[in-house]
């Protein structure tokens, strides 16, 4: 897969809304672990997730599929990955 092609498929609206869930998840950086406890789901099925969206995607690992995460919007703020005051108060508000 060459870089110019990450992103350009699929159109947002062709991802279900839980595999929207698993890429912003992966965008901030959880692990597969992580992704299933905070959707409630085991691993297995997280992987699953996973590897329909690479299909989908085109992305042949976990870092090319992150990055198709943020092309099309699914990643944190700057803010927030950069600047732990803001982190911190986003997690209060």
């Amino acid at each position: 897969m060459h870089e110019s092609d990450l992103g350009q498929k699929p159109a947002a609206a062709q991802l279900t809304p839980r595999e929207e869930e698993v890429l912003a998840h992966l965008a901030k950086g959880d692990t597969y672990r992580m992704i299933a406890y905070r959707m409630g789901l085991s691993p297995h099925t997280v992987d699953t997730y996973l590897r329909r969206l690479r299909s989908k995607t085109g992305a042949v690992n976990r870092t090319q599929l992150t990055h198709v995460a943020f092309r099309l919007g699914y990643g944190p703020s700057a803010a927030q990955v950069f600047v732990p005051e803001a982190r911190a108060r986003a997690r209060h508000a």
